[in-house]
């Protein structure tokens, strides 16, 4: 049976801490987030787990700074950034975080090795676009535009992309949602790869609860809150997960 992550004993990279987020609908206010705590500790691989509503992608937004918490504290190596301007957390978002949704993003007009080098370009310590498609397994097709690639390489150039920027942090919104099984697969095992050879903290937000089998540590939500934080001690490779 899993156990209890030992929080006390391992300093978080990035952390979730007491945070809430109401969203004001007409005369409704909807908390999707009621004191949250979620820390993400570096080098590991977790999922997140929770049923549509359960206020997972609102807590990756706000973990990525891509939205900010109405209370509560989000801290980077120690150094709150939940009060930052615009700028700083740009900055943040820019040098230290990778994101991969559910939905691709390429631009068609680009070439796969073309959308990577949008981001190489804009960053301190790149890996080369090529190196990052090598690192998902497309070598061969970086010279291809997305509409000559299936769905899942799509997401592999996605996932290149996000990493090509070497972040510390990866963070992945249902990554496998629009795919079929065997491309989810191929997938998820491009994102263990990616943790496992570059060391990247990476997050992987999931309602599909058999993902969560390859994680180091799993977080679920319900209803906004944490309903559990367990260590995962009988972690398999993508490969042995079953639907």
């Amino acid at each position: 049976m899993p156990e209890p992550s030992p929080n006390t004993q391992r300093s978080a990279i990035l952390a979730a801490r007491d945070v809430s987020k109401v969203y004001q609908m007409g005369d409704v206010e909807v908390h999707a987030l009621r004191g949250v705590n979620v820390p993400l500790y570096e080098g590991e691989l977790m999922v997140l787990l929770g049923p549509s509503g359960s206020g997972k992608s609102t807590l990756l937004n706000i973990l990525g700074a891509l939205d900010v918490p109405s209370s509560g504290q989000v801290l980077y190596r120690g150094r709150d950034i939940s009060e930052a301007g615009d700028r700083e957390l740009t900055e943040f978002r820019r040098e230290h975080v990778g994101f991969v949704f559910q939905f691709y993003n390429l631009i068609p007009s680009l070439t796969a090795r073309e959308n990577i080098a949008l981001v190489t370009e804009i960053s301190d310590t790149p890996l080369d676009a090529a190196e990052a498609l090598e690192l998902v397994g497309l070598t061969d097709r970086m010279d291809h535009f997305p509409a000559q690639l299936s769905g899942g390489e799509q997401q592999r150039v996605a996932i290149a992309r996000a990493v090509a920027k070497q972040p510390k942090i990866l963070l992945c919104d249902e990554p496998t949602g629009a795919l079929d099984f065997k491309t989810g697969i191929r997938v998820l095992e491009v994102i263990e790869q990616v943790n496992r050879t570059l060391g990247t903290t990476t997050a992987v937000i999931t309602h599909h609860a058999p993902i969560a089998s390859m994680a180091d540590r799993v977080v679920s939500l319900s209803d906004g809150r944490v309903a559990s934080d367990l260590a995962n001690d009988e972690k398999v490779s993508p490969a042995e997960l079953t639907w």
